[in-house]
């Protein structure tokens, strides 16, 4: 068991009670508020096995027990879900494979030039986007802050590091009529569970789900007599959304017909989740994906994925006079400002409305 490290209060101020957002973790613990505030002591586990590092970084033991305590921090002290942690763990097993591969075994040894390499062979030999680069230079940031912290290291390297521009991308959407083909395509052709197929695809339309939202949903978070579902989103936050007519009866006939069948009474296997896999256990988030990729090709559609049926939710009902903030609410998210980027979408709108008050541009 790995001893519970703190930060001596003597020389640092005390740490505070409230429990941090699990969504603003990375953006809080690199603040440059956050360089004079201890963090908390991480809770004594006796297993974070399927937290623990993996790959280069389980082999290196100058990295390996730090990255077991930081990955540890982020799980109980701070919440986080098991899909961002294991998106901390890739991460900074990528860092650790590029350090060791320069000859640096400890963080301690890390310098800033260490880090500055380190971004330059994300860009140039692992070609990765700009989002993606961000991502990993905010886990490094605040893996060498939360060690600076505790005092593992005399220095924190990353400090001074910044971070690269990240282009927003505006999301892909398709229109009504091939969304309509992409929802009705499951059929007794492609398969025996089409019927959960549909359903699958008819909620998340109609709800603006994500995947992994869609995945981890149970029988007890949706009410069908008001039409309504309680879902679990990022950062742990709950929401209510409305279910309309056409996802409400797929779901119905899913659950009246093949879902009890597969279950066979047994829903502690099930875990009482709304969507189950062909041998009654709960549908992974993967297993989503290949649905929606899977019915896109049968309906011709191209480029299209799980997310792409959330967007199509969200600037619809723009389109048709929604407020932002009612669809901030829907979609979950923290910030209005995520959810403006779906204002740039419907280009079609945005013609009309210039065309509409502009004195000269039609005319």
């Amino acid at each position: 068991m790995k001893r519970s490290v703190s930060v001596p209060t003597t020389t640092r101020p005390a740490p505070s009670t409230a429990k941090p957002h699990a969504a603003s973790t990375r953006e809080s613990l690199s603040s440059p508020s956050a360089a004079t505030t201890a963090i908390p002591p991480v809770t004594p586990v006796t297993a974070v096995t399927a937290m623990a590092p993996k790959g280069t970084a389980a082999q290196t033991p100058g990295f390996a027990a730090s990255l077991r305590s930081f990955l540890a921090y982020i799980r109980i002290e701070c919440g986080l879900a098991p899909a961002s942690i294991a998106a901390y763990g890739r991460d900074l097993d990528d860092l650790v494979g590029d350090l060791v591969s320069r000859g640096v075994h400890s963080p301690g040894a890390v310098e800033a030039a260490h880090l500055a390499e380190h971004v330059r062979y994300l860009s140039r030999v692992r070609a990765l986007d700009s989002v993606s680069i961000v991502r990993h230079v905010s886990t490094v940031r605040v893996y060498f802050r939360f060690l600076h912290a505790r005092r593992e290291i005399p220095e924190n390297p990353a400090r001074l590091m910044e971070r690269p521009t990240k282009w927003r991308r505006l999301p892909g959407t398709i229109s009504p009529a091939q969304m309509r083909k992409l929802v009705e395509a499951p059929c007794a052709d492609h398969g025996a569970l089409f019927v959960r197929d549909r359903a699958i695809l008819e909620l998340m339309y109609a709800a603006g789900l994500r995947a992994s939202e869609v995945a981890s949903v149970r029988l007890n978070q949706w009410f069908p007599v008001i039409g309504s579902m309680s879902v679990v989103g990022k950062g742990s936050k709950q929401r209510i959304v409305p279910v309309g007519a056409h996802a409400a009866q797929a779901m119905a006939r899913w659950i009246e017909t093949q879902r009890g069948e597969l279950v066979a009474g047994n829903e502690i296997q099930a875990d009482h989740r709304l969507f189950v896999s062909n041998r009654g256990k709960p549908l992974e988030r993967v297993a989503i994906w290949m649905i929606v990729k899977k019915y896109a090709a049968v309906a011709g559609l191209h480029d299209v994925h799980p997310h792409t049926l959330r967007h199509c939710f969200a600037t619809d009902l723009l389109r048709g006079g929604c407020d932002l903030r009612t669809v901030q609410e829907f979609l979950g998210h923290s910030s209005v400002v995520t959810t403006q980027i779906y204002t740039h979408v419907d280009k079609t709108r945005l013609r009309e409305v210039v065309s509409k008050f502009h004195p000269r541009f039609d005319h």
